[in-house]
């Protein structure tokens, strides 16, 4: 009791998985709070700028051409309600046409949404509900199978880049290259520790992030030559817009290609190279982000490690508390933590086992057995339906959560065990 009391834990050992996500939910909020006092502290003194120039605006207008302010403030609103429905001073393309439609649904699918494009009816915003749902669903999913092809490459570059390096560096005692003979004979005799460590090498998360952080900047800088060039933007301001829109954040506060024409530009090689940039530098910097989380991951798993020294007390070293059950993916040390590989289809298995005679006599069967049944039915389902989306049959390791990678839904499950540091052999 007295360990107990003087932990930090206060409640015995946590889980792994829930003290990883309450760590990301304090990284959050403090990110949270310290963006909102950036933020604040730059744009607030411009927002009081603004509003005291509207208002000397407003009072010279309403005295020059002698309208009263209530008046004025009714034709304003009728202006923000026509703006709503893409009504603009300047000559804007039409919103509803079919490009403009198309426009639209680009926005609402990549989940970019801009707003500068509204539906106004009822039939169009029900529409809306069950288009978006079904569209967002197959482009997170179009995402992801473009993160996976972008890994294989990149690992596949990486393999062949570092096979090379790796055979250059093979040298004799006199400092001459071996032969393929001589080296193929070095390695069937006692080098093929080295040949099994090229099969299995994997790309390092931070080499891929470096890559993909190059495109996504190469995409976005040759991007925002076109929009300063085209809309007549500042380069910053594209860059910005660029960020904005490739990271599906959307604003609307800047929108390209909403011009009816032109001037001095093909508009339609512009709209299409607009397409294009949006959608290839949406796919790069979703790709980033997904590894950039990886990280994230990393640095969560150490802090977790950091965290298991002040709580050892929490974790005897030798035996169990006779009135405690072991607990899954508890934060333990190593040699606890490999000591067992729970499973939720082997625990409900072994639960069910003990009770099994008795229920093939045909006596009632209890809520235990009841929800250890359950259990294995509901693991079964998992596992067959994590097959199916990622296409094989997952395998299974003594070491699968040792690392914390292992596992994952979405852009995790496919980058799980494809780079150095979520693989389970390290």
């Amino acid at each position: 009791m007295a360990c107990r009391s003087g932990c930090c834990c206060g409640y015995g050992p946590i889980n792994e998985d829930n003290a990883r996500f309450l760590l990301l939910a304090l990284f959050i909020i403090i990110y949270l709070f310290c963006g909102a006092a950036v933020f604040s502290a730059l744009e607030q003194p411009k927002e009081r700028e603004a509003k005291e120039r509207w208002a000397q605006r407003f009072e010279h207008f309403s005295q020059k051409y002698n309208l009263s302010k209530k008046d004025l403030n009714n034709f304003l609103r009728n202006y923000e309600e026509a703006n709503v429905a893409g009504i603009r001073v300047d000559t804007i393309r039409p919103r509803w046409d079919f490009t403009g439609a198309f426009y639209f649904v680009g926005t609402v699918v990549s989940t970019i949404g801009f707003g500068m494009t509204t539906p106004a009816t009822i039939g169009g915003k029900v529409f809306l509900m069950f288009y978006g749902l079904l569209g967002c669903a197959a482009t997170i999913l179009f995402f992801n199978l473009f993160l996976e092809r972008v890994i294989t490459v990149i690992a596949v570059v990486l393999k062949s880049c570092h096979e090379r390096r790796h055979n250059k560096a093979v040298l004799p005692q006199n400092g001459r290259q071996v032969s393929e003979g001589n080296r193929e004979g070095g390695a069937a005799g006692g080098g093929g520790g080295k040949g099994e460590d090229l099969a299995g090498w994997k790309p390092s998360v931070y080499c891929v992030m470096l890559i993909l952080g190059a495109a996504a900047i190469l995409v976005s800088c040759c991007a925002s030559f076109m929009y300063s060039a085209a809309e007549g933007w500042g380069y910053l301001d594209s860059l910005y817009f660029c960020f904005v829109a490739f990271s599906t954040i959307g604003f609307g506060d800047m929108v390209s290609s909403q011009r009816v024409v032109y001037e001095g530009h093909a508009t339609a090689a512009y709209r299409l190279g607009n397409f294009f940039f949006i959608l290839t530098g949406v796919c790069c910097i979703y790709s980033l982000f997904n590894v950039i989380s990886i990280v994230i991951k990393q640095v969560l798993n150490w802090l977790l490690r950091r965290l298991e020294a002040p709580c050892r007390c929490c974790f005897p070293r030798r035996g169990h508390h006779p009135h405690r059950h072991p607990r899954q993916n508890v934060v333990a040390p190593g040699h606890l933590r490999t000591r067992r590989d729970p499973s939720i289809e082997t625990d409900a298995i072994n639960e069910s086992e003990t009770d099994t005679g008795r229920r093939m006599s045909g006596e009632m069967i209890s809520m235990r057995d009841f929800l250890a049944a359950n259990k294995v039915n509901l693991a079964i389902m998992q596992k067959q339906l994590s097959e199916m989306a990622i296409g094989h049959p997952r395998q299974c390791s003594s070491s699968s959560r040792q690392n914390g990678f292992s596992g994952g839904v979405g852009a995790l499950g496919i980058m799980n065990n494809r780079l150095a540091e979520t693989s389970v052999d390290r």
